[in-house]
């Protein structure tokens, strides 16, 4: 998910996509514990987006 589209949304639909990847993280994370993660960069990709969209969130408190 790129930036500019995470800018787009709003502050409501941010929190819940939020709570939306980290539940993903989380499976993810469950998935590769147990070895059933077909490709490990998606852990990445995941963290990154949700730094993404805490970092658009910050920018909109102020």
């Amino acid at each position: 998910m790129k930036a500019a589209e995470i800018r787009n949304l709003s502050s409501a639909e941010l929190e819940s996509k939020l709570v939306d990847l980290k539940k993903d993280l989380f499976m993810l994370r469950m998935q590769h514990a147990t070895n059933h993660l077909d490709n490990p960069v998606k852990i990445t990709a995941v963290r990154r987006d949700i730094a993404r969209v805490k970092t658009v969130l910050r920018e909109k408190q102020n």
